[in-house]
């Protein structure tokens, strides 16, 4: 029997999926706990219409991260911060800061868990990545000045 799951079912399948179950078990066990559905026109067509609004989702979420790609890669931001002698920061630049600086200078919301760069501890340009999605990531410049 064809059921569509409604949540995810150990040895069977994730919430969302369409898989073959036996007669016996679809009947006594899935359909009576509300855990899948059987197939039907109704239920195919509605399974067909969330198939095809995940790969839309999808396909707008790599169009965006290609467009900040696009955007960012290869771009330098400058960051000011106060230092001492021989331009050794006070404290250290985070991926916080980078992040507010790329909002501001391009007005693109990053994530600043998305940012991977090394603790920048004294003046001189650094190298961040920004992981703007799976497979695509960005490489930007962080120049840090003195205040």
């Amino acid at each position: 029997m064809k059921v569509v799951l409604l949540q995810d079912v150990k040895a069977l399948g994730k919430k969302g999926d369409m898989v073959n179950a036996s007669d016996g078990y679809a009947r006594n066990f899935l359909l009576p706990r509300g855990l899948a559905k059987e197939v039907n026109a109704q239920v195919m067509n509605e399974f067909k219409n969330a198939e095809n609004s995940k790969k839309y989702k999808l396909e707008q979420e790599i169009a965006a991260a290609n467009k900040a790609k696009a955007q960012l890669d290869g771009k330098s931001f400058v960051i000011k911060s106060k230092a001492g002698q021989g331009g050794k920061l006070f404290g250290s630049i985070t991926t916080k800061e980078l992040s507010q600086e790329i909002k501001k200078a391009e007005g693109i919301d990053v994530d600043k868990r998305k940012i991977v760069m090394n603790d920048i501890k004294n003046c001189g340009s650094y190298t961040a990545e920004i992981k703007l999605y799976s497979g695509i990531s960005a490489t930007v410049t962080v120049v840090v000045a003195e205040l």
